[in-house]
């Protein structure tokens, strides 16, 4: 059976739907359970839930760097998900709408976060012996899976090509 690319550009603009839903969700009981007052909640030893709020980027870059700051990455946000919007509607590859649809849901969930509270709620923090990573969120998490899932659909492409060429 054949879907269409209407069907699946619809399919993918649920899943981004799917995805802001949950990233919201998932802030919204961690403002309520654990951000005022602020708490570290540890779920397993190398696993917690901690209140940050994250004015910056990726990993709490450009954070504090300027008050333009959280206005400039909402304009850009805004700019980049209509682009990924168009990609998704005329994309092709199955693959590549699944991994924009995962980028632009995260991208809009923390779009959201920025437009209501000027910062990003993250709380996701995972740390293995001396190795922390930074703060994160499902929105995070999304658009980190959209990406792998767009190398993958890059490298599966050249893969092809490849062995055609043989």
């Amino acid at each position: 059976m054949v879907i269409s690319s209407k069907t699946l550009s619809i399919i993918g603009l649920l899943i981004a739907f799917l995805i802001v839903s949950v990233d919201q969700l998932t802030k919204a009981w961690a403002l309520n359970s654990f951000f005022a007052p602020p708490k570290v909640i540890e779920i397993f030893s190398w696993f917690n839930l901690v209140p940050v709020w994250n004015s910056g980027i990726s990993f709490g870059m450009l954070a504090g760097y300027s008050e333009a700051m959280p206005t400039i990455i909402s304009a850009l946000t805004i700019v980049i998900s209509i682009i990924l919007l168009v990609w998704l509607m005329t994309a092709t590859s199955v693959f590549l709408k699944l991994a924009l649809s995962f980028i632009l849901g995260g991208a809009i969930g923390n779009i959201i976060d920025r437009i209501q509270y000027g910062a990003v709620i993250d709380f996701i923090d995972v740390h293995f012996f001396d190795f922390h990573w930074p703060a994160f969120n499902v929105a995070d998490s999304a658009i980190t899976i959209g990406v792998c899932f767009f190398l993958l659909d890059n490298f599966w492409k050249k893969s092809v090509k490849h062995d055609s060429v043989r």
